[in-house]
């Protein structure tokens, strides 16, 4: 498929946003030396740190962020496209930055900015490339957007840049060649990390006792710890020694106080949960084990080794005495569990029990949905190489981006679309039931909706729920069915696929092209500015090696 000229035709200025802040960053993104855990590679960083830097705002503000692609090793992928996950993106789909379906890649020595007006919407999001598997060598980061009328304001004294704690995964190879070994070597299974990060600290056997992250807190104040799943694979088990937890927000949605003493959290998935200094002045571990299939194939990862420190003000500058006191991780043949009796029978947030706190009914009540749409996944290895299906089809990448066909060459019927593109076109505000199964192959599989939150009427756990269901953007599918329901209300094309990034490299992923005549006209058509179109000739322009 070749551009055509027309597409010029198309460029439009961004609308004027006098009553919003205009909010400024710069990301110079490069390969940099760096090591997290003590072991020293080159990674893919923005300005020269891991995780990158923190994006802050408020919800009406609208960000400007420019991206700088400095990227020059040969080793590593030299484009990148960035996602701002949890960003609804209404009437700028453009930005939300799937590569292929949002956008073609930024070529390297070029610059591309993103601009995202906020609409309003406040939580803890996060933000990382959508190119393949690049993310786990470096490009992601925090993202928070502030609410001056949070409903849970009273709650806590403390929500600053301090109390993010963002969890990931460190490889001390770089992803394509993990990639490369994943998906065309024996055995097919997905590659293990040497080592886990919170706050972008860790260790690994055999490695230097790199200082743990730290945190501070003063007595007798409350704290918003936004915790965030920055990871390609591993889920985390977090929790903190002799303090509660209670969790007032999952994936950007405020819900009911629900005080616990751990929770699990899936790739890519958040959770604000408010915790009282209320012990006597220490040094308290955080922990967060990993869970993940095969951890015991490399022999770098200790998986329950994944540590910070919550540091009392007036405490000795020192880690906290003994073991902690926390929620153990196991991996089994059969997939992920966590034992909780290393807490003597605490409880663990079971996602079933969260109450969205505005708007908590599902979309269409109890009545039917306009549309269900059955999605079924399957792991397969028979054809040589390791593929994850959704209804018999492995998503690959179109050679232009989806919403570019929309947009340019009037693709608005699934027949337009490539089967290998498993793209279901959606009609304008239906509701839609998304019914989530198939052969988990030991997994908990976090999926991810983009440009919406969904409620989760039938998770993993619980009886199905239509007055007031969880809301989020990722939920656990593994072993059972899980029924998803949102409301087609946002025009233009969107993902939805497991975020363990080496599931989504091989496959298991669909597309929703939502109301493609919406997208291209009417109120909530898309902005599509001349810089976007200039990415694709740009990157089809260059030689092989640097695609």
């Amino acid at each position: 498929m070749v551009l055509s000229a027309s597409y010029l035709l198309l460029a439009l200025a961004l609308p004027a946003l006098s009553f919003a802040a205009d909010v400024n960053f710069e990301f110079n993104i490069e390969n940099s030396v760096v090591s997290p855990d003590g072991f020293e590679r080159v990674g893919v960083i923005v300005n020269g740190i891991v995780p990158g830097t923190l994006i802050q705002a408020s919800k009406n503000d609208v960000l400007h962020i420019k991206t700088n692609n400095n990227l020059t090793d040969p080793t590593m992928r030299r484009s990148y496209s960035i996602h701002w996950h949890g960003l609804f993106q209404m009437k700028t789909n453009s930005e939300d930055g799937p590569s292929f379906v949002n956008q073609c890649p930024v070529s390297p020595q070029h610059s591309y900015t993103y601009d995202i007006p906020l609409n309003g919407q406040a939580g803890t999001f996060w933000y990382h490339s959508h190119l393949s598997s690049q993310y786990a060598d470096g490009l992601r980061g925090p993202l928070v957007i502030y609410d001056p009328e949070d409903p849970h304001l009273s709650l806590y004294d403390v929500d600053d840049a301090n109390t993010i704690i963002s969890l990931a995964e460190w490889y001390h190879l770089p992803t394509i060649g993990i990639e490369d070994k994943f998906l065309n070597e024996s055995p097919f299974h997905e590659p293990i990390p040497d080592s886990g990060l919170i706050n972008g600290v860790g260790r690994f056997i055999g490695g230097p006792e790199v200082p743990w992250a730290r945190i501070d807190v003063e007595a007798g104040k409350r704290y918003r710890f936004r915790v965030i799943n920055m990871a390609a694979y591993a889920a985390f088990t977090f929790s903190i020694d002799q303090h509660q937890l209670t969790v007032i927000e999952a994936d950007g949605i405020s819900h009911e106080p629900l005080a616990v003493d751990g929770f699990e959290i899936l790739v890519a998935q958040r959770y604000s949960a408010v915790v009282e200094a209320n012990q006597p002045v220490g040094n308290y571990w955080i922990s967060a084990p990993m869970t993940m299939q095969h951890s015991s194939d490399n022999k770098n990862l200790d998986a329950d080794n994944v540590l910070a420190v919550l540091h009392y003000v007036g405490a000795p500058d020192a880690d906290p005495a003994g073991k902690p006191n926390s929620f153990v991780s196991v991996a089994t043949a059969s997939g992920p569990t966590t034992d909780v009796a290393a807490k003597g029978g605490s409880k663990l947030l079971d996602q079933s029990d969260l109450v969205p706190l505005v708007n908590p009914e599902a979309p269409g009540g109890s009545g039917p949905a306009d549309r269900v749409i059955d999605l079924n996944f399957h792991h397969d290895t028979d054809t040589g190489e390791l593929e994850w299906t959704i209804n018999g089809i492995k998503y690959e990448s179109p050679d232009l981006p989806t919403l570019l066909n929309i947009m340019v060459n009037d693709f608005t019927n699934e027949d337009q679309f490539m089967t290998s593109e498993h793209t279901f076109v959606l009609k304008r505000d239906e509701i839609v039931e998304l019914q989530v199964h198939g052969s988990a192959d030991g997994h908990k599989h976090p999926f991810h909706l983009h440009g919406h939150v969904f409620s989760v009427v039938q998770g993993m756990t619980g009886a199905p729920n239509f007055v007031n269901p969880p809301q989020r953007d990722v939920t656990g599918v593994g072993g059972s069915t899980v029924i998803l329901r949102f409301k087609a209300d946002n025009p233009g094309p969107w993902f939805f696929h497991c975020h363990i990034d080496w599931h989504l490299v091989a496959g298991l992923a669909v597309v929703f092209a939502e109301d493609p005549e919406g997208a291209r006209s009417g109120p909530k058509s898309q902005i599509i500015k001349q810089e976007w179109l200039d990415l694709c000739p740009i990157y089809q322009a260059l030689p092989p090696e640097l695609q």
